[in-house]
C-alpha cells in the first residue's frame, strides 16, 4: 500500500479520538504517533496543548501553571460564553489551582481525610459490596457493570460526602454529564445543555446539603469541610460546593 494512502487512513492526531471504539480498544498506535510526529501538539478540537514525552511532561508539571480554566472573556472569544457557569465552579476547584491558592485549600481538605475516616469507609465499602452481591445471588447470574461497577462508586462517594446514599443514581447522572466536558470546553457542543443542567443541579443540591449539615451535623466530607480550620482560615460555602462536586465526579 502506498505510504500516502496509509498516512491518509491513519487516525487524526487528536486525543479526542480516544472516544472512538477502535482507538479506545488499542490507543497505543495513536500515542506512538503523537510522541514521534508531534510530541508538543496543539489539538484544535480539544483547544489544548498535548504533551506526550516523559521529560516534556515533567517540565510542564514543574514549570507551568495548573490554572487552565478559561476566564469568561476567553470563553466569549471561543464562542462558548454559555459555559461561564461551569467555569465559575471549576476555578474554585483544587484541580485547577496553583500555589498558594492550591496549598491553602489542600491544607484545609487534609483535615477531612484522616486514617479513622478511611478505616470507616473501608468497612462501609465491604457492607455495600455484600449488599450488591446479595441482590444477584438468587438469580445465579449478574452484569458486572450494571450490578457492581456502576452503583458501587456512586453509593460509596455519596456516603463519603455525607449525603443520602439513595441519591446515588441522580448524583452519578450529573457526574457523567459534567465529566463529558471536564477540562475541555470544545469536546462536543451537543453536550453543553446537559453539562449546564448538571452544574446547576449539583450546585443547588450540594448548597442545600451544606445548609442542612450546618443545621444537623452528620459525618461526611461536607461536615469535615465546614469544620476545617487552619490558623483561622476556613472554606467558603462556594469553595465547599465546588470541591465536593469535583470529588463526586472523580468518585
Amino acid at each position: 500500500m502506498p505510504a500516502a494512502v496509509e498516512k491518509k487512513r491513519a487516525p487524526v492526531l487528536s486525543l479526542s479520538r480516544l472516544l472512538d471504539p477502535e482507538i479506545l480498544a488499542n490507543p497505543y498506535p495513536l500515542y506512538h504517533r503523537l510522541r514521534s510526529e508531534a510530541p508538543v501538539h496543539w489539538d484544535p478540537f480539544l483547544h489544548a496543548w498535548v504533551v506526550t514525552r516523559y521529560l516534556d511532561v515533567l517540565t510542564v508539571l514543574h514549570r507551568f501553571s495548573a490554572h487552565r480554566t478559561p476566564a469568561p472573556e476567553q470563553l466569549k472569544a471561543m464562542g462558548l460564553e454559555s459555559f461561564t457557569p461551569v467555569a465559575q465552579v471549576m476555578v474554585r476547584q483544587m484541580l485547577f489551582m496553583d500555589a498558594p491558592a492550591h496549598t491553602r485549600l489542600r491544607g484545609l481538605a487534609s483535615y477531612a481525610f484522616t486514617p479513622g475516616r478511611v478505616a470507616f469507609l473501608r468497612t462501609y465499602i465491604q457492607q455495600v459490596m455484600d449488599q450488591l452481591l446479595d441482590k444477584v445471588q438468587g438469580s445465579r447470574r449478574m452484569d458486572v457493570i450494571a450490578d457492581i461497577a456502576a452503583p458501587l462508586p456512586a453509593i460509596v462517594t455519596a456516603k463519603m460526602l455525607g449525603v443520602p446514599a439513595q441519591d446515588h443514581v441522580q448524583l452519578k447522572d450529573w457526574s457523567a454529564d459534567f465529566a463529558q466536558m471536564l477540562g475541555n470546553f470544545q469536546h462536543n457542543p451537543d453536550h453543553i445543555p446537559a453539562a449546564l443542567r448538571a452544574v446547576d443541579g449539583m450546585t443547588e443540591y450540594f448548597r442545600r446539603a451544606v445548609q442542612e449539615t450546618r443545621r444537623h451535623p452528620r459525618e461526611g466530607l461536607i461536615h469535615s469541610f465546614l469544620t476545617a480550620e487552619v490558623d483561622g482560615d476556613r472554606f467558603t460555602e462556594d469553595e465547599i460546593i465546588a470541591n465536593v462536586i469535583v470529588t463526586m465526579v472523580g468518585g
